[in-house]
């Protein structure tokens, strides 16, 4: 009789394997979250790139063969694993989705120290890969939000001060530069962030590379932030003379392919003495790469979760040393306990406070208002984090009114939806009267156009074109109430009766703000309209 021999299965395998699926249960939802910004126009993400080209970079390592095996950093990636869980509990409670990628970026980190990506004939960092990944999510979104204001700010002074010694006739307001009578604006797009992000994650290559010592990595990435910031202001500073000395130069600076033309060769020169710079400091030696002694930290043993493997002792993972016994009950407890996180309730924490009721004008112009409907999507967002919205249509002007407490959650410039929504969306501008307001061009797969124009005020008086100010404004007065005014008109409507039905708009939502004393007196202004 023939005898069927069952495998055995030690419990430490059981416990690895469940390890492991636990960690892909908790990864499956910010994956697809991840995959989604990369996909929807709305975001504009460029993470699908870096994603790409951190499968190179583990391909290019992997295909080599190990010099030597730590089977010690096992310990260490299981360790990334656990606070990757606890990372992703956090962002699952907070409804914040960038925790949850960060999450992943931890993941990659483990995987990568069980590949032994850092004991490879063509050796790179995992620290240094994993910071990388952080670059494929919407954090420059983010960061254009949060940091878009004082980089516009900054820009604009530093352009003035590169300008000042070789034009007299300079004025400079805020984020305005008036050069001999030729207005230029520091808009948003152009505020600096998306060539401040190239940069650093150049310099986060470099050092997945090299792996250098922590400390020269991060001096690299100090000088790689001021370079961009210069960098910025040269380009600025550049259009501002080609659109003053236009005539002779034959073309326009702001027209295609001059424009990013120059915005690129301004990111290479700020990048070339960090590459050059980078390689002479650096080793391609993993033996050279320094350990941080743990007299370092004699009152808190920092986790090895918080710095690279390489840094830090190891550690064992606490479940390998329970006896055999109990080692099933834990890999039972962790994927348990992977179900239970990816199920609990979603409670964000910048939820609107409760606001008095959005009060449409009843006529705009002799045009009585017909109340819109939101759609499912849009009234289940404003029930689950708070804020209000309310539409109407006045004659042939569409007008969308949103009110919160918590700006950085509810507003956002237009072309966020509209590219969701298929259009194509082009920046024209900002206009500074009777408010300011930033002006777009949409156009639909049917060739359909519309003007659209946006301003945000607050219950402070405040009014701005610009999303990263009224942002900032709230940061300094968290209690302040911010509104989105949007009117959408078609492309082709005259020019006097949008303006009838503009004024109408700021006059009846009391919009109307104090005139500002301004050194800038010609009306002509050309204005910058193309993104970085």
């Amino acid at each position: 009789m023939m005898q069927i021999t069952v495998p055995h299965i030690s419990s430490r395998h059981f416990l690895r394997a469940s390890f492991a699926l636990a960690s892909a249960i908790l990864a499956i939802e910010p994956l697809r979250w991840l995959i989604t910004t990369w996909l929807d126009p709305s975001y504009q993400s460029s993470g699908a790139i870096y994603a790409c080209l951190i499968i190179v970079l583990v391909g290019y390592s992997v295909s080599s063969p190990l010099r030597r095996n730590h089977k010690s950093q096992r310990n260490h990636a299981y360790a990334l694993l656990l606070f990757s869980a606890l990372v992703r509990f956090v962002g699952q409670l907070l409804a914040i989705n960038i925790l949850d990628g960060v999450a992943l970026s931890l993941d990659i980190y483990a995987l990568l120290t069980l590949l032994n990506m850092a004991n490879r004939r063509r050796a790179i960092s995992p620290f240094w890969v994993s910071v990388l990944f952080l670059f494929a999510l919407p954090f420059e979104r983010v960061v254009q939000r949060v940091l878009g204001y004082p980089m516009q700010e900054l820009s604009a002074f530093g352009a003035c001060n590169l300008l000042s010694p070789f034009f007299h006739d300079l004025i400079c307001e805020g984020v305005r530069i008036q050069v001999e009578g030729r207005d230029v604006l520091v808009d948003l797009p152009c505020s600096g962030t998306a060539s401040l992000m190239l940069c650093l994650a150049f310099v986060v290559c470099l050092n997945a590379l090299y792996r250098p010592k922590f400390m020269v990595a991060a001096l690299w990435g100090i000088v790689a932030l001021v370079l961009a910031i210069i960098g910025n202001m040269l380009r600025i500073s550049f259009i501002a003379v080609g659109l003053l000395y236009e005539p002779v130069l034959g073309f326009d600076v702001m027209a295609q392919p001059f424009h990013d033309l120059l915005g690129y060769g301004t990111i290479a020169l700020s990048l070339l003495p960090v590459l050059l710079g980078h390689r002479a400091s650096s080793t391609c030696s993993s033996e050279k790469v320094a350990a941080v002694s743990p007299k370092w930290f004699p009152i808190i043993r920092l986790p090895a979760t918080l710095l690279p493997a390489t840094l830090l002792p190891a550690t064992p993972l606490p479940a390998t040393l329970l006896p055999e016994c109990l080692q099933v009950f834990a890999a039972v407890g962790l994927l348990s306990l992977a179900l239970i996180i990816v199920n609990l309730p979603r409670q964000a924490l910048d939820v609107s406070r409760p606001l008095a009721e959005i009060q449409m004008p009843l006529a705009l112009e002799g045009h009585v208002g017909r109340p819109q409907g939101l759609t499912a999507m849009e009234s289940a967002y404003f029930e689950q984090y708070g804020g209000q919205a309310r539409k109407a249509l006045y004659g042939k002007m569409a007008l969308t009114l949103v009110q919160t407490s918590s700006p950085l959650r509810h507003l956002h410039a237009p072309d966020d939806c509209l590219r969701g929504l298929g259009y194509r969306v082009e920046f024209l501008g900002t206009r500074f009267s009777p408010v300011p307001t930033a002006l777009y061009r949409a156009t639909g797969q049917q060739g359909d156009s519309w003007h659209v124009a946006v301003t945000f005020t607050s219950d402070r008086g405040d009014a701005t074109s610009s999303v990263a100010e009224a942002i900032w404004q709230w940061i300094a007065h968290p209690k302040t109430r911010w509104s989105s005014v949007q009117r959408i008109t078609p492309w082709q409507m005259n020019g006097w009766e949008r303006d009838a039905l503009e004024n109408a708009t700021v006059a009846a939502l009391d919009m109307d703000v104090p005139p500002l004393a301004t050194a800038f007196n010609n009306p002509q202004q050309k204005i910058e309209t193309q993104k970085e």
